[in-house]
Parts: structure tokens; sequence; C-alpha cells
């Protein structure tokens, strides 16, 4: 694939490092996933996790897909509609658990900014893929048109993507917030570790992913255009 940011390639080893630890986390530190469990920490443990794969990994994935996957453009904007849909697939999954979670666990929905600016950027996510489909796959709208909507649905889509990053962050602060309020975490031990570390990777992964999507060269020329060069 000549022509790909080294961004790009970064994002990708990124991607699975993030994966990787978030379910060393949910599996070896926190007894593992159920959407059904008499242990309703596991019914939580679906959410992070399928938060993370779903909207920031995938979700981050279908964002460098248009303009680093070879073939045609018709071909690329598939993949990126198609890994879009499955992450946000996730998302709703991962929401349900969590709410699930609240539910069976006595503890009221949407207290904290985590739930209200996670929820908000799921449903912008939303809008952006059903307009995003509506405009450029069915029915389509004029040429005219999509050439004009691209640069806006290009920049809400990394505004929306870096709302996720900002918004993974704090559930990430929530969490140990509470393990260590409720006496469940050591403040300097390894899963503290772990989960800050995983913050970290995720929040070069979003890095990663803008600046791989950013075109330079095209900035670089309106520049120059722009000063006579």
């Amino acid at each position: 694939m000549a022509g790909v940011s080294p961004f790009t390639y970064l994002a990708h080893l990124l991607a699975v490092a993030a994966t990787v630890l978030i379910l060393v986390w949910s599996t070896h530190y926190r007894g593992g996933l159920a959407l059904n469990s008499s242990n309703k920490s596991l019914i939580f443990n679906v959410h992070p996790v399928l938060m993370l794969i779903g909207i920031i990994v995938i979700g981050g994935e279908a964002t460098i897909s248009y303009r680093s996957l070879p073939g045609s453009r018709d071909a690329r904007k598939r993949v990126h509609l198609m890994l879009h849909g499955l992450a946000l697939a996730l998302g709703a999954v991962g929401i349900y658990a969590v709410f699930k979670f609240h539910d069976e666990s006595k503890i009221p929905n949407m207290y904290s900014l985590h739930a209200w600016v996670g929820l908000g950027t799921f449903c912008l996510y939303g809008i952006q893929l059903i307009l995003g489909f509506v405009t450029f796959f069915f029915p389509g709208a004029s040429v005219s048109a999509r050439q004009s909507i691209i640069p806006w649905h290009a920049i809400l889509g990394l505004f929306i993507y870096i709302l996720a990053i900002g918004n993974v962050q704090l559930g990430f602060l929530e969490k140990l917030t509470f393990l260590q309020l409720l006496n469940k975490l050591d403040r300097y031990g390894s899963e503290a570790l772990l989960v800050n570390f995983t913050a970290l990777v995720v929040l070069f992964l979003g890095a990663a992913v803008v600046l791989s999507t950013v075109n330079f060269k095209a900035t670089r020329l309106e520049s120059q255009k722009s000063i006579g060069l």
C-alpha cells in the first residue's frame, strides 16, 4: 500500500494493543464477561470492552479505511460503511449492558458526565452514519451536493471520534475512582497501572487515527497557494 501514512500503521498497532489490554483487564482482573449473571460486575464488563473495541478500535479502522485501503473508491466506501455499522452495533450492545447492570444493581442511570457525553456521542455517531448512508449510498444526493457535504462529513466524523476518545478517558477515570473508594483496587497496584496504561494507549490511538486521516499534502498545497508560491 504505497503512500499510506506511517500514522496508519501506528494506528493499527495501537488498536491491537488497546484490544488486548481491555480484554486482559476485563477477564484477568475483573472476572470475565456476561450479559446474564448473578455477578453483576460481569455484566458491566461487557460495556467497556464493546465500547472500546466497537467505537474506538473498529470505528477508528473505519475512519482510516477510506484513505488507507487499496482498491476502488466504491469498494473503500463500502468497507467504510460496513465497519462503522459494525462499530455502532457493538456500541449499542455495550450501552445496553451498562443500563442492564445499573438496573439490576439498583444504581441510577445517567448521573455522570461520562454517561452524558457518552450517550450524546453515540447518538451523534448514529446520526452521522445515517446521514452518510442517505447522502452517499441510498437514495444518494446529487454530485454537487455530495462534493459540498464531504468536507463536513469528514470534519464531523473526526469530531465525534475525538469526543469518543475523550469520553473513554472519563470512563476509565470514573471506574478507577469507584474501585479505589470501595477499597477494591490498590492505587499503585498492577491493575491500576494496566488501566492507566490502557487509557494512554487509547489516547495515542486517537491521535494516530486523526493524523492518518488529515490530508497534509492538500493542506500544504492550499497554504502555498494562499501565500503565492
